[in-house]
């Protein structure tokens, strides 16, 4: 099981089927929405009403916010089996943040009262999305400690670290991310600059440790990975 797919299943779960009933061929809970979003377009913006979550089951959403100057800042960028828009459990009413579809996207949405119901139900999908929270604001503290302490080089490179931890796939010795991000995008999460994260990831081509096009980051030894942003 991929580490996307293992984020559907908790405690012999099936969270897919909880959150997209109709997409799983099941009959209950038809007040669920299954909704398609074409690349480019929001899914919701700040300061609109947070009533609902989303379980992303094709494509791939950007989460971010605007500064006061205009300036986009992005927070996460998420892929297939992931949940987002969960902070309306705990009492947002307004979005602070946008949500858009990176390409085609297509996603599961659960009003809070919905969501509210199933978790009584089912005991273990509380301790799904304690650990969805629980991992999202430890990233953040991670990002935050990397900004003040560490420099663009090491920042980008255990980002690359994590990312084939986290969302990456093992094909034998190697590590391969499918859907590689744009050295813009890797850029806009480590806040550093495009022609910094170019210059690091060619390093590492030329150092043999990973290489990478637009579709896909193939990790060759994830332990020099790991040494090279303790240089």
């Amino acid at each position: 099981m991929s580490n996307n797919q293992s984020l559907w299943y908790l405690e012999n779960i099936d969270v897919t089927g909880l959150f997209c009933p109709k997409k799983v061929g099941r009959g209950d809970m038809e007040q669920h929405s299954h909704k398609v979003f074409k690349k480019g377009e929001y899914i919701y913006l700040p300061d609109e009403q947070a009533d609902r979550l989303y379980f992303l089951t094709e494509g791939r959403v950007k989460i971010g916010s605007y500064a006061d100057t205009g300036k986009e800042i992005t927070k996460a960028i998420l892929n297939k089996g992931e949940v987002f828009g969960e902070l309306s459990l705990i009492g947002e009413e307004k979005r602070r943040d946008f949500a858009y579809a990176m390409e085609d996207t297509s996603l599961c949405i659960l009003t809070v009262v919905d969501m509210k119901a199933l978790m009584r139900d089912h005991n273990a999908l509380n301790l799904f999305l304690m650990k969805i929270m629980g991992s999202r604001m430890l990233e953040m503290e991670q990002r935050l400690e990397a900004l003040v302490f560490k420099d663009s080089r090491t920042r980008i490179i255990e980002f690359l670290h994590s990312l084939a931890t986290n969302k990456g796939q093992r094909v034998g010795y190697e590590q391969v991310v499918r859907k590689f991000m744009t050295h813009q995008e890797i850029a806009n999460l480590t806040a550093t600059s495009r022609q910094t994260v170019t210059t690091v990831l060619n390093d590492l081509r030329n150092k043999n440790i990973l290489t990478f096009d637009r579709r896909r980051l193939l990790v060759r030894d994830m332990e020099l990975l790991a040494k090279e942003s303790q240089l």
